[in-house]
């Protein structure tokens, strides 16, 4: 799967989206098909805003597309190409949305629909009614699945964001040193790199949802002890010769993210380290060849999960192999035992196993992968080696 990478999605991909869910409308016999998710209403519509106690709602026919949006939308939504009718309440509680959403319905000569959820999601105050009250409605995931498998130009704009992560993830690294502060350094690395990304992108960047609130690009990390736990608070801990070191940096292009994590050291890793280190580089290389097109999740992580075994770690591993990733930062399928799933061509995955030991450090890298027609491709390109991975001083 090779694309020049691009910095947004191309028109196309939003057409071939709403024709996909039409079929879907036709094949569940259904006048409509209806979002209140608004992960969902941006991967049809383009149009991205953040889910608050307005509601927003997406209706897709054979053929129109139309939104019900809070009036502080409106001028955003108006210069929306793929949406054909807009309508309007004013605010929560000071209108009524779900009553602008079932006029919309009326308007279009909606009488059943089949709806990612049954009304707006209660977030931040917001209380019903639900759509059940006032049209027929049945269930349906659909785009939740249609974001399984990534196109090219999805590919490829995962592909420029993991660029723009290992720019974030390199500003991270040249702080590490003794006496700084892990803290400062990783708020330091992540706006430089997300000025870079804004210099460089200029008018052509637009981050969508993901972690837009946060800025293009964000890095972090932990070192020594609260390495051993997996998702442990951040601190300011300042660094110290002999840390181990997990980093993590993220970048977001067009509302799609990149992940990279390393195990990292500061100085000369001692015998136990490099014993550990060597263990988790192994089992992320068990599965990164385990998996491909045709190959069920779970055999992946069942793979990474007998040579724990046979290294007599086990006990060490608190987690998955891995997620998908796309549009947000965790997603099914799971790399993980039990998950029956199968990878497909256009899946992206993260392959983090990571083993966690009590006085001496966590250990876990994390490369997304995609599955291609030929096996494997890391959207990734930092070394993985420990060699690569050790900070001098």
């Amino acid at each position: 799967m090779t694309m020049e990478a691009i910095t947004a999605l191309p028109a196309s991909e939003f057409h071939s989206r709403i024709d996909a869910v039409r079929d879907r409308i036709a094949d569940a016999n259904v006048d409509a098909g209806v979002w209140f998710g608004a992960r969902s209403i941006e991967y049809l519509t383009h149009f991205y805003h953040a889910q608050t106690e307005r509601p927003v709602v997406l209706a897709v026919t054979d053929d129109r597309v139309a939104i019900t949006v809070p009036k502080l939308e409106v001028i955003r939504v108006d210069e929306n190409p793929h949406i054909d009718d807009v309508y309007h309440y004013f605010d929560y509680p000071g209108g009524d949305p779900m009553a602008t959403a079932v006029a919309m319905l009326d308007d279009l000569g909606i009488e059943s629909v089949a709806a990612d959820m049954d009304g707006a999601p209660g977030v931040m105050g917001y209380e019903g009614p639900s759509l059940s009250s006032f049209v027929e409605v049945s269930s349906q995931s659909w785009v939740d699945r249609m974001r399984w498998a990534k196109s090219d130009a999805e590919v490829a704009v995962m592909r420029e964001a993991s660029t723009w992560s290992h720019l974030a993830h390199q500003y991270l690294v040249d702080r590490m040193q003794p006496g700084a502060a892990q803290g400062t350094i990783s708020q330091e690395a992540s706006m430089e790199a997300s000025r870079a990304m804004f210099d460089a992108l200029g008018t052509r960047y637009v981050p969508r949802t993901g972690i837009y609130f946060e800025g293009p690009t964000h890095t972090g990390l932990h070192s020594a002890e609260q390495t051993a736990e997996p998702h442990p608070y951040p601190t300011n801990r300042k660094l110290a010769e002999g840390d181990t070191i997990v980093t993590a940096a993220e970048a977001n292009v067009d509302g799609y993210l990149s992940e990279i994590e390393r195990t990292m050291f500061i100085g000369d890793p001692d015998d136990e380290q490099r014993h550990y280190f060597d263990i988790m580089l192994e089992s992320q290389s068990i599965a990164i060849e385990t998996a491909g097109a045709g190959v069920e999740y779970g055999t992946v992580a069942q793979a990474v999960w007998d040579y724990l075994v046979e290294q007599g770690v086990e006990d060490r591993a608190f987690h998955h192999v891995g997620h998908s990733l796309g549009m947000g930062s965790h997603e099914p399928p799971y790399v993980d035992r039990g998950t029956e799933e199968t990878m497909e061509v256009g899946h992206v995955f993260t392959v983090e196993p990571g083993i966690y030991v009590p006085d001496v450090g966590g250990f876990r890298h994390s490369d997304p992968v995609v599955v291609t027609e030929n096996g494997t491709e890391l959207l990734n390109y930092w070394d993985r080696s420990l060699d690569a991975n050790i900070v001098s001083i």
